[in-house]
Parts: C-alpha cells; structure tokens; sequence
C-alpha cells in the first residue's frame, strides 16, 4: 500500500480507501483497517511515502455497518446497525462468493458510544505516527448514513425519529474525534441524494438534515466537507435541489466536490461553480502521474476495471 500511495502522491490531499475502525467495521474482503498496532505502522509508512513527494494524508475512516456479511468478519466481529433492518444487495467474500446480506443487530446505548470511541481511537492513533488528519465516512450507505437516512434508521429513542436525532450519531462522534485530535486535521464525507447500499434518497427532511449537518460542523470548525457526486458513470440519480451549493452555504468553509473529472477543465468547472477543491478518484488508480498528466494535457490512461478489488499489486502499482 505504501508503494501505491506513493506513486500518487503528487495531488494536494490526498484522501485514503475506506478504512475500518473497529473488527465490526469490515464489510468487505482485505479492506484496511487502522485498529490494531500492525496497522497503524503500515499507515506509518503510508504516510511517509506521501509526505517525502509533499502531499498530504487524511486516512478516511468507514464503518460498514449493516453492509457485510459475517465470512468477512474476524470471529469476535458482529454485523451492527442503528437498526435492525437487512439491507438489499450482496456482499463479495473469498470463501463463498456472492451472500446476501445480513439482519444486523441493532446497537445498543453501549453500542454507540464503543463504536464512538473506536473512530476516536484510530484516529488518535493514526495522527501519533504521522498521518496529517482524517476523514469521517458518512455516505455511500455505510454505518454513519445508515443513522442518518430514514431507510435505515428506524429506532425511537434519541438517534432516529426527526433529522436532529438521526444527525446525533454523526455529530457526537465528529465531536469526539475533534476533541481529540483537533478539528483542523478532520474532515467528512457526505451523498446527499445517492443510492448506494440501499438507502433512499426521497425523504421529505434530506435538505433540512444536510443543513443542520453543515451548520453543526461549522461550529466545530472542521477541516472540510467532502461532497460525493456520484450521477453519470456512477449511476446514481439526478440531484433533485442545488444541495451541494445549499451545503457549502450553510458550511460557509472548505467543500470538496467533483464527479467524472478527467481533466483540467473539468476541475476548474468544479471551482468555478463555488467550491473550494475538486476530487479525482476512479483516473488516479491507473495514472499515478496523474497531476502531471492534467498539467499538460496528457491523455488519460484508462483504468483496467476488471481488476478492481482484487488482491495482488496487478491493476494497481503495475500503471
């Protein structure tokens, strides 16, 4: 992995895979995790990898919550969500292919505030042995969004029911994280209006949430706000309000955004619309050069998708 990141590390920021905080977090195979010892060293050299060519790293922090299945669990793992709702969909696992997710328990009081302190944990941990900051994952349909997103979110005591209570989970622990590692080095991710991992994108309260969302993370003065666009070669549906502006109002701080960005101009479309930095993913997995690519109008090497989240170093230091 340090290879990987170091051969990439030519962009400003650069913002890692989704990493799990806790053995409860793994949802699918060989994703990295950052809560144990062993980890936390390979994130050290990560991070030096990145820093000798002068980029930056936020270690982005994803709990998959209900999207798993228990083959790709360790033993002592539990599949946990706000509630206990299955998701549709299957998960990958090495041993037996394609399995259906999961009923996941639904959390306890205890819970909420064990999985609280593991994202705090690592991400005290990750910032001791060099690593510039972190990214709260709240999106996709993983464990932060599925608290958010009323699909998921069934429960009736303080963290479901009206937007305030369902944002409770995702304040308290950004809160938390800030507390202990400042909010300079914290950022969060959100996808207002996406689909993945089925959660629903029609709610009557999804701007009113996203707004409460911004205005709370304002006063907690955090690093930035990642908006995750997935329409066009994601699949994912039209936005139905300007949110991603309606954020950044309320915000009023550091917004990355994007979407299908393959070159310069698609970037700068990106900052002439308001916003503050634009995210690249899918093109820098096969142009590790990528910066130097878009500087000088090179074309783009395609990604080999086929190869996509399978182990081995083909597909992605191999560019």
């Amino acid at each position: 992995m340090a290879t990987y990141y170091g051969q990439r590390a030519g962009a400003g920021l650069i913002i890692s895979e989704g990493t799990s905080p806790s053995v409860n977090g793994l949802g699918y195979p060989r994703i990295p995790g950052a809560y144990s010892p062993a980890q936390i060293e390979g994130w050290k050299a990560i991070a030096e990898a990145i820093h000798e060519k002068g980029s930056i790293l936020f270690v982005q922090l994803m709990h998959c919550g209900r999207i798993t299945s228990a083959e790709n669990l360790p033993k002592m793992g539990e599949t946990l969500a706000p509630s206990a709702v299955k998701a549709d969909g299957k998960m990958m696992t090495d041993t037996k292919g394609l399995l259906e997710h999961e009923t996941p328990k639904k959390m306890t009081l205890e819970d909420i505030e064990t999985a609280q302190m593991e994202y705090v944990n690592c991400a005290k941990n990750l910032i001791r042995v060099g690593v510039d900051g972190v990214e709260l994952h709240s999106a996709n349909g993983y464990l932060m969004e599925q608290f958010l997103n009323p699909k998921s979110n069934l429960r009736a005591d303080e963290y479901g029911g009206n937007f305030k209570n369902r944002a409770r989970f995702v304040i308290e622990t950004t809160k938390k994280v800030v507390a202990a590692i400042g909010a300079e080095n914290v950022g969060i991710r959100f996808s207002p209006y996406g689909e993945m991992n089925d959660v629903k994108s029609d709610y009557d309260d999804l701007v009113e949430l996203y707004v409460y969302l911004a205005t709370e993370l304002k006063t907690l003065g955090i690093a930035y706000i990642h908006i995750v666009d997935h329409r066009g070669e994601m699949g994912a549906p039209e936005f139905k309000t300007e949110i991603k502006k309606t954020i950044k109002g309320a915000f009023a701080g550091t917004v990355i955004t994007g979407g299908e960005i393959h070159s310069k101009e698609k970037a700068q479309d990106v900052l002439d619309q308001g916003f503050d930095m634009a995210y690249i993913g899918r093109s820098f997995i096969s142009n590790p050069d990528l910066v130097e690519k878009l500087k000088n109008d090179k074309a783009l090497t395609q990604p080999k998708e086929a190869l996509f989240y399978t182990p081995g170093a083909e597909g992605y230091t191999d560019y």
